[in-house]
């Protein structure tokens, strides 16, 4: 048990589905199995979505790492104290939410820097509730990297055949073509085949996505992907990367799928998220409602693990004990296998 990792895992929005997935996650033995799981924020909403959704689980606040027990059907949570549970309302947008979960994230971040945890994975939070809370952060991503000091770092969303890393996330599309780069195109391919490795994935065959259509159709339609993309791509290839590009987007995420590549650059946002999506989440028609979310986030290139869910707060269900924890299983599994080659 003692050489398990330890993982910081933070609570997400009070006012989302953040909680309930992350107690149902730690409700699993398996989950225990391969590692000491232990959340960050608030005792008391952990302990009033355990009492809403009567779920068999213990809370057990401490103020330190080594006062926890971690034992399979104790949720150990380091406490915050922030949230004010009176005037918490499921699914809403609330300064007093985004305070609570970036203090959440900014503490993970602190013990892992600390070297107190192994690694950090996050729940969901709500970008307008931080950003009325004072803290202006377009996401996850940019706090980590704030925090930690990192300059060169990277999205990288994982599920099965598709493992997409990004040019760029959060900026507007028009600042994402100008972003489109020699050298950080070179950058991101070499943090995806690290973080590949990282994972134990065996095929590193990597797929560089063009960003216009047909891949600028030689000029046509764009010069980016002739002067940008592949001059990084005859460089990574120079550098001893398996890589291919630029492969127009609707072409390199079907073959990605079927196992073509061992992972994928794509130049912005929506680029990587739509295939990526389309492959982890399962939406049940009749219900109305999903019936699995999957999917892995990770920041590469940071001095500490963090992986995450990768789908948002789901207000609309927040509270109704229907939330699935699957990505949250799998980002904290991802956590565990990034901590076993750190």
């Amino acid at each position: 048990m003692s050489t398990l990792p330890v993982l910081a895992i933070t609570m997400g929005d009070p006012a989302s589905i953040g909680p309930e997935i992350a107690v149902k996650a730690l409700l699993q033995e398996n989950i225990h199995a391969i590692c000491r799981p232990m959340l960050v924020g608030d005792a008391a909403v952990f302990q009033q979505i355990t009492d809403v959704l009567k779920l068999p689980a213990k809370i057990n606040a401490v103020n330190d790492v080594s006062e926890a027990k971690f034992e399979i059907g104790t949720i150990d949570v380091v406490d915050l104290k922030i949230t004010d549970i009176s005037k918490l309302e499921f699914g809403k947008i609330d300064a007093r939410c985004g305070e609570a979960s970036f203090q959440a994230v900014k503490k993970a971040i602190e013990l892992a820097l600390a070297g107190e945890v192994d690694g950090t994975v996050t729940g969901p939070i709500n970008k307008k509730s931080i950003n009325e809370a004072g803290h202006h952060f377009a996401g996850h991503t940019e706090i980590y990297a704030h925090y930690t000091g990192t300059k060169k770092y990277a999205m990288l969303l994982v599920e099965d055949n598709i493992n997409v890393i990004h040019v760029s996330t959060h900026v507007s599309l028009r600042q994402a073509c100008d972003l489109v780069k020699k050298e950080r195109i070179i950058q991101v391919i070499e943090l995806i085949v690290d973080g590949l490795k990282r994972l134990g994935k065996s095929n590193l065959k990597i797929g560089v996505a063009g960003l216009n259509p047909h891949s600028g159709d030689n000029g046509l339609f764009g010069t980016e992907d002739i002067e940008e993309i592949m001059p990084a791509v005859e460089e990574a290839r120079k550098l001893g990367y398996d890589v291919e590009g630029p492969v127009p987007p609707d072409t390199l995420f079907a073959k990605a799928a079927m196992g073509a590549y061992g992972g994928v650059v794509a130049m912005y946002h929506d680029q990587g998220h739509i295939p990526f999506k389309l492959a982890g989440f399962k939406w049940n028609a009749e219900k109305q409602q999903m019936d699995s979310v999957k999917g892995v986030n990770i920041t590469l290139g940071l001095p500490i693990i963090r992986t995450s869910v990768d789908h948002g707060t789901a207000f609309e269900i927040a509270g109704k004990g229907i939330a699935s924890p699957d990505a949250m299983v799998l980002a904290i599994e991802s956590a565990v296998q990034l901590a076993k080659h750190k």
